[in-house]
C-alpha cells in the first residue's frame, strides 16, 4: 500500500477516466475533477460504491479524494457522468 506522501503526488502515474466505460486497473485514490456520478466502485473486483459513498446515486462533489479502507486497493471504476483521476 502506498504511502500518503506517495499519493498526494502520485508518483506511480495517474490515470484520467473521462467516459463511461469501465476502467480496470489497481489503484490507490479516485480523485474527483468534476461532480461525478459512479456507476461502481471495486475493489478485489467486487463494487464497493454503496460503502463508499453515502447516498451512491447522488454526485460526488469535485476536489474529493476517495480511498479504500485498511491496505485494499480499487481494482475498477465505473462512471455515470463526470471525470476523475486515478491514483496509481
Amino acid at each position: 500500500m502506498a504511502q500518503w506522501e506517495e499519493i498526494l503526488v502520485a508518483s506511480q502515474g495517474t490515470i484520467v477516466v473521462n467516459d463511461t466505460t469501465e476502467k480496470t486497473v489497481t489503484f490507490d485514490a479516485i480523485f474527483v475533477l468534476e461532480d461525478t456520478v459512479f456507476n461502481s466502485i471495486k475493489i478485489a473486483g467486487v463494487d464497493k460504491k454503496s460503502e463508499i459513498i453515502t447516498t451512491p446515486g447522488t454526485a460526488v462533489k469535485a476536489g474529493a479524494m476517495l480511498r479504500a479502507s485498511g491496505a485494499r486497493k480499487f481494482s475498477a471504476v465505473d462512471l455515470t457522468s463526470g471525470s476523475v483521476v486515478l491514483i496509481l
